[in-house]
């Protein structure tokens, strides 16, 4: 992302904007697909991809481009700008949560070995099956439910009842959930904390303004 605005904006707040719509792009996919059974195509991808990236030249790779974080940085700004409607509660908590399960995770070097460990197997399994085929959004669901939900309790996903039964949709779910979990992984990594998004919120809302004026350009 171009940083050609008058901002100020540094390479640090710039990237960990990206990660930080990453996480908002997670979340507002699992009400997505909690709500419809469906959600935005290219997003999804973009998100599940994110997961098995580990070892990106830069912070845009991990998300393939930066259009690919639209409906993040959409929701990023939605969350913390003034505008007059109401903030989505739904996709606040999800964030939260992503935030606050990262945190408890990063303390487990054992916990964080085996996501990474699992996260590898992945990718090796991508040698013979598709990663968005059903066996493999399982397993990437898996992981999730194996490494991460031990950890802390569990995040409540609301939504449709019988949508939410559906094996594929909780699949989804919860391999969205993992991949909210690795941009807040990156996003720590970046230099992100909690309290910037109290304190630093003009800047972030900044950050994502340019980066949608960008996207809206390129279209």
């Amino acid at each position: 992302m171009q940083n050609s605005n008058k901002k100020n904006l540094n390479t640090s707040e710039i990237e960990r904007s990206l990660a930080l719509a990453g996480v908002c792009q997670a979340a507002a996919l699992v009400k997505q697909v909690s709500k419809h059974g469906m959600c935005d195509e290219q997003a999804f991808k973009a998100s599940i991809e994110s997961i098995i990236i580990t070892e990106p030249d830069n912070t845009e790779q991990v998300y393939g481009e930066i259009g690919n974080l639209k409906i993040g940085f959409d929701m990023l700004r939605a969350q913390l700008g003034n505008s007059t409607t109401p903030k989505d509660t739904e996709i606040t908590r999800y964030i939260a949560n992503l935030l606050s399960i990262e945190r408890k995770l990063a303390r487990s070097a054992k916990r964080m070995n085996e996501l990474g460990d699992r996260i590898n197997h992945i990718k090796r399994q991508q040698l013979h099956l598709d990663l968005f085929e059903g066996q493999m959004l399982s397993n990437l669901a898996s992981i999730y439910s194996d490494v991460v939900s031990p950890v802390t309790a569990k995040i409540q996903v609301s939504g449709d009842p019988q949508l939410l039964k559906q094996s594929d949709n909780q699949h989804k779910v919860r391999a969205l959930l993992l991949a909210g979990l690795r941009s807040a992984v990156l996003w720590r990594q970046l230099g992100g904390k909690r309290r910037q998004v109290l304190f630093n919120r003009q800047r972030i809302l900044e950050c994502a303004e340019q980066a949608l004026a960008q996207i809206n350009q390129s279209r």
